[in-house]
């Protein structure tokens, strides 16, 4: 009997325990950039654009509500509610990031449905580049009024979503994700009507090493994109504290017979001279005809450093250039009657970003 209560009492602590108030997170990232950039139309001149300026931005800044509580032994629910925010008050309105609910269970593995990031990010860990030039992923010009560097098509937040994340079998180093949406994505230009699916599967047995193959269909472009990537760590093999990756990617428009090619290389080097952690890093982008446009191609390379103060607080500073040619976009201008009115235009885009800025962590 005694033996019976001991057991009881134990249960009744871990369901306590898996009864745990939820973790609320964030991070607060804001910077200050100089910007110039120009957009050299090649239609008429009257649409050419200089832009000269300093900007403060916020990035990636959010606050969330994450947790899990026990329904059996084997099984538990898992939630997160994460808001996008803008600490510069540019945009007031809290924009849903990851939002979901789920279950985890040790035998099927993790099944999540809401607002998901595809899993065409799953392979994402090439990308070194933060602050301005987090940019992966804009590969047109809404307007030649708003600059920016361009680069091939990303992963988005994709509504309507569910993932399984299946468990690991006979602990192989493998880790495979499924993705169903239903009807389009308008948030990330997929607006036909055709349900979404992707897949990503990556491999590393913690020997300094990683492979990823990535598949998505209808969610983040309307047509597919295939994405592979690969890591290394030569710490792991020689004296050198130096991360390399490489990331390459092509995408099939529906609207375009032209595929969309893009390659990533990036490369981080860990700093051990400094009282604290710290990096530097180089990131180099290429991208053949953007958004599935012939003839529109981009070239962008960034330098950067990041300064551990402590392990949530980071200083970040980087420096990088992108060039774009033969951008479609449109134009402001004068009609005929003397109206204000949007033209279409071709031209090159060249964009220089100097900025540094301060990471928080919580």
């Amino acid at each position: 009997m005694k033996k019976l209560l001991l057991a009881t009492a134990i249960a009744a602590l871990s369901v306590s325990a898996a009864n745990a108030a939820p973790t609320v997170y964030g991070k607060a990232f804001l910077s200050a950039d100089y910007v110039n950039g120009e957009f050299d139309s090649n239609v008429n001149d009257a649409f050419d654009r200089d832009e000269d300026t300093v900007e403060i931005n916020s990035y990636s800044s959010r606050i969330g509500l994450k947790g899990s509580e026990a329904m059996t032994a084997n099984t538990d629910v898992v939630y997160q509610l994460e808001y996008g925010i803008r600490v510069d008050g540019e945009d007031r309105t809290f924009k849903s990031r990851d939002t979901y609910l789920g279950v985890v269970n040790k035998d099927f593995g993790e099944i999540r449905a809401g607002r998901n990031q595809s899993t065409l990010d799953y392979i994402n860990n090439v990308i070194v580049n933060e602050g301005y030039w987090d940019n992966l992923g804009s590969n047109n010009l809404n307007s030649n009024q708003q600059l920016a560097g361009l680069n091939m098509s990303d992963s988005g937040r994709i509504n309507n979503s569910i993932i399984w994340k299946a468990p690991q079998y006979n602990n192989l180093p493998l880790n495979l994700a499924v993705m169903y949406s239903s009807d389009a994505n308008e948030d990330n230009g997929a607006n036909d009507s055709d349900d979404g699916y992707g897949a990503a599967l990556t491999f590393d047995q913690g020997t300094g090493y990683t492979l990823g193959l990535a598949y998505d269909k209808d969610q983040n472009v309307n047509g597919e994109i295939i994405r592979g990537t690969a890591t290394v760590d030569l710490g792991k093999y020689m004296a050198y504290p130096v991360q390399l990756g490489a990331l390459y990617q092509q995408a099939d428009f529906d609207y375009s017979s032209e595929d969309e090619k893009g390659l990533v290389l990036s490369a981080n080097m860990d700093l051990n001279n400094f009282a604290r952690p710290a990096n530097v890093y180089v990131q180099y982008n290429n991208t053949e005809s953007l958004d599935g446009n012939e003839n529109s191609d981009s070239d962008q390379i960034v330098v950067g450093g990041k300064y551990f103060f402590k392990d949530n607080v980071i200083m970040h500073a980087y420096a990088g250039l992108n060039k774009a040619d033969n951008v479609s976009t449109q134009a402001a201008g004068i009609d005929d009657n003397g109206d204000d009115a949007m033209f279409d235009t071709i031209g090159d885009t060249e964009v220089f970003v100097l900025g540094t800025g301060l990471e928080y962590r919580f």
